[in-house]
């Protein structure tokens, strides 16, 4: 059942500067405060699209369980694909808490009208792949998503907490595999090296456009949905991730970059924002692939939901006649 949307009469002047002073205060908003109504959908819009995200997150990874080189590799990624299906679930839970039913948002991923994270559409080739996806992918979402651990919305911030918690689990756990692959035969070290080379430039373009770009960056800051813009959270993701790739023997694949003194970060070169606007646009490598999978995945489904609706239909005529009783 989908909650009551929360009261939205964004027409009223002194219930928005109420709002806004709410959110200078530091202070929480919670399901059932009122709030503007272009705060929830902004919150809807973004909220869908990370839970979409999760979902979709886990195709690319999902191929390699039966391939992991070990039964331990095996193990640890059939764990981490099972925690992104429950990181979906917690956020789309969350929208419901905005008055948004999560079929019609899943519904809306299935017709390919929902936005999902560009990184997803990339095909995984080698098994170190995998582990520059836990690496740099679950790298760059643990560098957004400490931030929104701080957003003014209770129920996507406390979402957050338990999802950081996994998702640096996840990242340890990539980055293992890289440290093992670049310590041993030199094919494994060059199969980690393409790995790099392949994901760097789609894992920052994970963070969006150059604030100067991005539509809905100040809002979001205003309302403290967010607490830092795409490009301080990119250039912390940088800082953090050169340090990590020279750790263990690999060499970002940039020519340009190089170390600014004056403000002690990492400079790159230029993002390739036309890759970035094919792939959001349809057009990248898995794209079509990737909704093929989540419409097969719910139409084999089918059977599930509609006996799990019989047997909730079932226990609801058994409480009621025993009432009645």
């Amino acid at each position: 059942m989908t909650p009551n949307k929360p009261e939205t009469n964004t027409e009223d002047p002194a219930r928005i500067a109420g709002f806004e002073a709410r959110i200078a205060a530091g202070e929480t908003i919670e399901p059932k405060d009122w709030m503007p109504e272009r705060y929830r959908r902004q919150l809807v819009r973004m909220m869908s699209q990370h839970a979409h995200s999760e979902v979709v997150g886990m195709l690319p990874e999902g191929n390699w369980i039966t391939r992991a080189p070990t039964l331990r590799r095996k193990m640890s990624l059939l764990a981490k694909v099972q925690d992104e299906a429950g990181h979906g679930l917690y956020i789309y839970c969350g929208t419901e808490t905005l008055g948004v039913d999560r079929h019609e948002l899943i519904q809306q991923l299935l017709n390919g009208t929902a936005k999902y994270s560009s990184i997803f559409n990339y095909p995984t080739l080698s098994w170190a792949d995998i582990g520059a996806i836990g690496w740099l992918v679950d790298g760059a979402a643990i560098v957004n998503q400490t931030m929104l651990a701080k957003a003014s919305y209770g129920p996507y911030a406390r979402a957050m907490v338990r999802i950081c918690k996994e998702e640096n689990f996840h990242k340890r756990q990539g980055y293992e595999i890289m440290a093992t692959l670049s310590a041993g035969t030199p094919a494994q070290k060059r199969m980690a090296q393409d790995a790099l080379d392949r994901w760097w430039w789609p894992s920052l373009m994970m963070f969006g456009p150059h604030d100067t770009d991005s539509p809905n960056s100040d809002e979001l800051l205003r309302w403290g949905v967010k607490r830092k813009s795409n490009d301080e959270l990119r250039q912390r993701f940088i800082n953090l991730t050169v340090a990590q790739a020279k750790a263990i023997d690999l060499v970002i694949p940039d020519p340009q970059l190089a170390f600014d003194e004056k403000t002690q970060n990492w400079l790159i070169g230029p993002i390739d924002w036309d890759e970035f606007w094919r792939v959001v646009r349809g057009n990248g490598p898995c794209n079509q692939e990737r909704l093929a999978a989540r419409r097969q995945a719910h139409d084999d489904g089918e059977w599930v939901r509609v006996a799990a609706a019989a047997y909730a239909a079932k226990q609801a005529r058994a409480e009621s006649t025993s009432e009645a009783a």
